[in-house]
Parts: structure tokens; sequence; C-alpha cells
């Protein structure tokens, strides 16, 4: 043969391996989406998240009142055809007030956590992808930040910060860093030591590209699965720190300052914190359900 017809030979071997590989790629998600749409309780919660979304997105639309407008004369209202919740301690309808909050709930939920796991994704591939001192120093750091309460830590950086919805949502973002950068390292130390990557250090491929265009993408399973399940986690933590006073500040009609300012009201008028307290255990539970039938859909082992 001769040397153009070589390299012909090679060209079409090429496109031929890399025509595989997507068909292979193509396959696998194929797979994840049908074991996904086959678990009945993880499309439990993803129509829980579905009525959420649409609920944050259409807020002013659906709510049937102004979440902030006061009908003192009524204030502790129980539910009736006319406000389906009732009212709350400053006459407030609680239907409106639950579907404006679950924009309050979802932007803390997903931002926080996206924050998190971008940082964190960071730290955790440098260090595993690294070794040596780098990894030593960083992971002793997430493991000092372990050590402390997740809750606790958030209340001290929001202390320190100031109350407020930024405030709060930065202090879950920072004290759900060592999760997610633990994660990618264990991952990276895993996927590092495949022949692929060492081939790659071999014929001298940099650090750098090796390690956000082959590790870290074979990483993103367990990020994704922890990701989703937290953003309930955020969720809670959120709800606590307005519990306390320290997160959504009135007239914001977030769900967990809703629960504080009705908490004195929870033996005369049971309305006022039954009904955030469903909404944020359904949205806790539709994003959980999610997130573990995510983890069985993408688990590499179950696939046939």
């Amino acid at each position: 043969m001769t040397p153009s017809e070589i390299r012909a030979e090679k060209g079409k071997g090429d496109l031929a391996h890399l025509a595989h590989r997507r068909e292979t790629r193509s396959s696998l998600v194929k797979d994840a989406i049908q074991r996904l749409f086959r678990d009945k309780l993880a499309i439990a919660g993803m129509v829980i998240i579905g009525v959420l979304l649409l609920m944050a997105l259409l807020a002013p639309l659906v709510a049937p009142y102004d979440p902030i407008i006061q009908e003192i004369l009524k204030r502790r209202q129980a539910p009736s055809s006319e406000h389906w919740m009732g009212l709350d301690d400053l006459g407030r309808d609680i239907l409106s007030r639950i579907i404006f909050g679950s924009r309050f709930s979802l932007q803390v939920g997903v931002v926080s956590v996206s924050l998190a796991i971008l940082v964190g994704a960071i730290i955790g591939a440098a260090a595993g992808y690294l070794g040596g001192w780098v990894d030593t120093v960083v992971m002793r750091l997430m493991d000092i930040m372990l050590a402390f309460p997740a809750l606790l830590l958030a209340i001290a950086i929001v202390t320190i910060l100031g109350p407020g919805l930024l405030n709060m949502l930065y202090a879950i973002a920072i004290v759900s860093i060592p999760a997610y950068a633990r994660i990618v390292r264990a991952s990276v130390l895993t996927v590092k030591e495949h022949d692929y990557i060492l081939a790659g250090r071999s014929i001298g491929v940099p650090p750098l590209r090796l390690l956000f265009r082959n590790v870290f993408p074979n990483c993103l399973t367990p990020l994704i699965v922890q990701g989703t399940l937290g953003i309930g986690t955020a969720i809670l933590d959120a709800a606590g720190l307005s519990f306390l006073g320290l997160g959504a500040q009135p007239p914001k009609p977030e769900w967990g300052a809703m629960l504080g300012q009705g908490r004195y009201s929870m033996f005369t008028a049971p309305h006022i914190v039954v009904f955030p307290g469903i909404a944020i255990m359904l949205t806790v539970l539709g994003f959980n359900l999610l997130g573990d039938g995510l983890r069985d859909a993408l688990d590499p082992r179950l696939r046939i």
C-alpha cells in the first residue's frame, strides 16, 4: 500500500473509533434515561419538582392574593373557601405566601448547591490529581470544616456576614463545599489510574487538559446525584436559618421564616405552621426521590 492509502485507512479507523465512542455514550445515556423513567418514585419526585417550578415561575398568575397585603381584622382565620390555607398572624393569605415562597426556596437550594459544586469540584479535582502536599493541605482544611456541624457553621457565617437571604445563600454554599470536594477527589483518584490517562501522560498531554477533558468528565455521575440530594438539604438548612431569623427577613414569604413567625400560634392556629411545614417536606421529598432515582439510573453496575 502507498503512504497515502495507509493514511486514508488510518483516518477511516479513527473515524470509526470516534463513531463507536459516540454510539456507546449515546447508548449509556439512553439506558440511564429509560431506567430513570421506569422508577415510579423518581417520577413522583420529578412531578413534585415540576409542580414546584411551575408554581415559582407563575407565582403572580397562580397566587390568589398579594403575599404582603394584610387583613388585620381577619388574622389567624382558619382555612375557608375564600382563603384555602387560612391567614397568618398578620392577616396575610398563607397559600399566596407559600406560592411566592417557592421562589426563595428554589433560589437558595439551586444556587447554593451550584456554587458549592463549582468550588468543591475544582478543589477536589486539584487535590486528587496533583496529590502530594496539595492533597494533604486541602483535605485537612476540608476535614476541619466537616468537624463542625453544618448548621452551626452556617449560623456562625451568617452572624459574621449579617442576616439576609444572600448571606444565607453564601453560608449554605460554604458549608457544603467539603462534601463535594471529597466526592470529586475520590473519583479523580480512581480515574487518574486508568490506562488512557497514563497513556496521555506518557505522550506529554498537558496536565490541565487531561484533568478537565479526560478525568473530570468521568467524575460527574456521583456529583450529579449528590447535588440533587444536596438541594433538599440546602432547602432544609435555609428553612432552619430563616426560622432563627438569620435568613430571609420580613415581609419576604420564605417558608422557614413563616414557620418562625407562626410558632407562637402553633396551638391556637396550627394552620399557620402546618402548611409551610408541608411545603418544605414535599419539596425535600421530591429532590430526595429524584436523587435516589438518578443514583440507580446512573450506576453502571445496573446496566444490562
